[in-house]
């Protein structure tokens, strides 16, 4: 008589969707359910390593890209949680590891889940407050030196807002978005962000509007945190193409960042900044180095230089994603876009695909200088994402000329029935959504 086949544990995806119903709302911004729930499991929030805790509009990851690489680079285990995902939910969660850290695999990632929601009994809680109980859960059982941990959405009230004492709190530049959450001034989203400070504990802010700045330094002085401030006490520049960056301890000249855009330097500085803000680590200057050098994030400026989506767009030209998706993080890929045109000159087209609640006309606007052909396309399996056509009006509204495209692959194969006479640079943007629906179309998926 044959074995009885094994049972096959249900998708992570199946597991998700039960989670996400707990709550009628996707994001409601309160502490309460998240405290209820960590005093169920015990605190793990209390039980991890040192946190550095980072918050910011655009530059978040990108930081933390380069934070993890330089303290790995330094032979530190480091845990690291950052949201949203591009293909699959196990990107949120890099366990540490000796040598390089390692993204958690399904089953225990659908353990942590499962305990906390058995934890939570069947309590009112979102998908991002009980994925963030899971992440701390799942760090207080494994051993390393420190946790990378990036805020979801705003500060004060996000669930990660409750690590009491964190290593450093760090602000990435703070712009316009998400204003029915966190307010319609500059003022109130920077209230929102410098939430995450704490009594005593080193702030390290990225260069700020004026208005926002204002906001964060108040709070600093409030709670006596130390503020280190890009372009007071410390500074980051370019220089005969290489990141020079120095503050009173001294000037380190260091090879230029992989990831690509002159607002990379910037995100690079904020990492470097910080790890000198603290004192429990030492790291050496060929680990600064190695980390600028050697660190990824995907879907910010990323190149596409091979994959199923690749093939079909024209022979010979050049495919770039990039996940911004409000008008600050339009205007760095726009600034990069123009780097790109003074070494190699191309004629652009951006194939854009928004979620409905977002700005078009403030994210487009950055690139009418660039280029005058736009495709909208739709971003699938996403019911609030924003109607091609609606995309398309904000187009024209800046004098573009648009089209509309049913996917990304149909606005590809239109394009190569074009003729050029030089190949295109094509730029496709407008939601971290539609850049992991195109990472997973060509095969590329984060690893």
């Amino acid at each position: 008589m044959n074995a009885p086949a094994a049972r096959r544990a249900p998708p992570l995806d199946e597991l998700i969707a039960r989670l996400s119903a707990l709550h009628p709302k996707p994001i409601d911004l309160d502490l309460a359910r998240m405290h209820r729930l960590l005093e169920r499991l015990d605190h793990p929030e209390r039980k991890l390593p040192p946190v550095i805790h980072v918050a910011g509009t655009n530059g978040k990851g990108s930081t933390i890209a380069y934070l993890r690489a330089i303290l790995e680079a330094a032979r530190l285990r480091v845990h690291v949680y950052t949201t949203p995902y591009l293909v699959r939910i196990n990107e949120c969660f890099r366990l540490g590891r000796t040598g390089g850290g390692v993204l958690v695999g399904d089953d225990e990632l659908r353990a942590a889940l499962e305990h906390c929601e058995r934890a939570n009994a069947g309590a009112p809680i979102t998908i991002f407050e009980i994925q963030t109980a899971a992440a701390f859960w799942l760090f207080a059982q494994h051993p390393a030196d420190v946790v990378l941990l990036e805020v979801g959405l705003g500060g004060r009230l996000d669930g990660t807002n409750v690590i009491e004492t964190p290593l450093v709190t760090v602000i990435a530049p703070v712009s316009m978005d998400h204003t029915e959450f966190l307010g319609n001034t500059l003022a109130a989203i920077a209230r929102e962000k410098a939430g995450i400070l704490k009594r005593g504990v080193p702030l390290i802010c990225a260069e700020q509007l004026p208005e926002v700045m204002a906001v964060i330094e108040q709070q600093a002085k409030r709670l006596r945190a130390p503020l280190h401030a890009a372009g007071e006490g410390w500074h980051v520049n370019v220089e005969r193409g290489r990141l020079v960056y120095q503050d009173e301890r001294g000037l380190m000249d260091l090879a230029a960042p992989k990831l690509f855009g002159r607002h990379q330097f910037d995100n690079a500085g904020l990492a470097i900044a910080t790890l000198r803000a603290q004192s429990l680590f030492r790291i050496e200057p060929t680990a600064f180095e190695a980390g600028i050098v050697n660190a990824e994030w995907p879907a910010r400026m990323q190149r596409l230089a091979s994959g199923a989506l690749v093939e079909q767009a024209p022979r010979g030209s050049e495919i770039w994603l990039d996940g911004g998706h409000n008008a600050d993080g339009g205007r760095v890929a726009a600034a990069a876009l123009g780097d790109l045109e003074e070494r190699v000159s191309r004629p652009l087209v951006v194939i854009a695909g928004m979620m409905g609640n977002k700005d078009a006309g403030a994210f487009l606007a950055n690139f009418a200088g660039l280029t005058r052909h736009i495709i909208a396309v739709q971003i699938p399996d996403r019911e609030a994402a924003m109607p091609p056509d609606r995309l398309a009006d904000a187009a024209r509204a800046l004098g573009m000329r648009v089209e509309t495209a049913g996917t990304v692959e149909a606005a590809l194969r239109s394009l190569a029935r074009l003729t050029y006479e030089v190949p295109p640079r094509i730029l496709i943007t407008g939601s971290l959504y539609l850049a992991g629906h195109v990472l997973s179309l060509n095969g590329t998926p984060p690893g």
